[in-house]
């Protein structure tokens, strides 16, 4: 394959554009652990809306990364938990999330000297 092809490539765009919303990947770390409540997660995520979140879990359960699950009570309760397409995105995470913590200084420097 050539690098054309790969930048033209539908399903590498659609791997880059899951991981590059920001949440997304918070998400899916928070899941990995096993199936949560709404207000769990919210708690276990910190600075996230209960707006943004619930728009978060529903765009992962359309991309077929979470699976929402109806408990019907009582009282009735709603968990996420991770699929087995969402477990696979926890390495490519985790080595992002690795590669921050090991360059995320450099990268604040470069921008502080940039001005921003």
């Amino acid at each position: 394959m050539t690098s054309d092809g790969y930048l033209a490539d539908c399903r590498a765009r659609l791997a880059f554009d899951l991981l590059a919303n920001t949440w997304n990947s918070v998400v899916l770390w928070s899941l990995r652990g096993g199936p949560s409540r709404h207000g769990e997660l919210r708690r276990r995520i910190g600075g996230i809306s209960a707006k943004v979140l619930t728009e978060t879990l529903r765009r992962l359960e359309f991309n077929g990364l979470v699976e929402r699950r109806d408990d019907p009570g009582p009282p009735p309760r709603v968990s996420y938990e991770l699929t087995d397409l969402g477990r696979t995105l926890l390495g490519p995470i985790g080595a992002f999330g690795a590669w921050a913590f090991e360059h995320g200084d450099e990268v604040m420097a470069v921008r502080e000297r940039h001005g921003g």
